[in-house]
């Protein structure tokens, strides 16, 4: 068996490790999300966006893999946008996209100079610019969809930031219709996969990604709208309650899969707000 891993490229042991070592906690979530929301579908071109993290570099390895072996007819591209990362930051995508041999698209905006000057928010107005110049790029090349590395973190972390923070029950769904590119659909194939196994998939592969490639700061940051001390305070806030309800992650993520509306007072749907009064009198009767 040695023998036979001595033959294969650095890439190939990767794959393997998916396929072997991470299979029941990465590739068998990743096909989960997959099947149950129905993300990757006959004649798909989906646009995967890399922006140089793990997250984005594990999905792009997912669906590379999901290529080889599905009887699912889609095609995959791998696009990166360079908002102005110095060189540097740039070089290892680049050199982590070869060894890890991904044929990565990359193309240029001029993001970080839009934004260098902008001082309310800045983090947000850059992660707009940044979702709408990756939907315009897939658009270009005939793409349907753009997968997306959000995970099962992220997910649960988002919904606890809309009622904290927002003051609004809202998750973050496992796929999206644009509104502003039309044809073009979100997709979020790791909403299973928590982050501490891609964590521990790097590590094991010796992986080293960008921490943060942001030309202002050197704080982490997820390519989404929430602002990254909000973030940090509700991973804090979930690390704290963990001590004394171990599972409530799932509890979290499983409640937006179990939404009660009957209980609801107010809720939005197709953007029209619906309040529970229009409905109180000749729906909600209690036992």
């Amino acid at each position: 068996m040695s023998k036979d891993l001595t033959k294969l490229s650095y890439a190939q042991l990767v794959e393997r490790s998916l396929m072997k070592k991470f299979r029941k906690s990465i590739w068998t979530k990743f096909i989960l999300a997959l099947k149950r929301y129905k993300l990757v579908n006959e004649g798909d071109k989906i646009a995967v966006c890399v922006s140089g993290g793990k997250d984005s570099m594990l999905l792009a390895k997912l669906m590379q893999q999901l290529k080889k072996i599905s009887d699912v007819n889609f095609e995959v591209l791998y696009i990166c946008m360079n908002p102005g990362y110095n060189e540097k930051n740039l070089k290892q995508i680049e050199e982590n996209a070869k060894k890890l041999e991904i044929p990565l698209h990359i193309f240029e905006s001029d993001i970080f100079d839009s934004v260098v000057n902008v001082e309310k928010s800045p983090c947000y107005l850059c992660a707009r610019m940044r979702r709408g110049y990756l939907y315009s790029e897939a658009q270009k090349l005939g793409c349907n969809k753009i997968a997306l590395a959000h995970h099962f973190n992220d997910v649960i972390e988002t919904t606890l930031v809309g009622m904290f923070y927002g003051a609004q029950l809202q998750a973050m769904p496992p796929k999206l219709r644009s509104k502003n590119f039309d044809g073009i659909e979100l997709i979020r194939p790791l909403y299973y996969v928590e982050e501490k196994d891609i964590l521990a998939w790097k590590d094991y592969n010796e992986l080293k990604f960008l921490q943060c490639a942001c030309r202002f700061t050197e704080m982490s940051q997820n390519e989404d709208e929430i602002s990254p001390s909000a973030r940090l305070n509700i991973k804090n806030l979930i690390k704290e309650l963990r001590e004394k309800i171990p599972d409530i992650e799932n509890h979290i993520f499983k409640s937006i899969h179990n939404c009660n509306v009957d209980t609801m007072v107010g809720w939005k749907h197709h953007e029209k707000y619906i309040d529970f009064n229009e409905f109180y009198d000749s729906e909600n009767k209690e036992d």
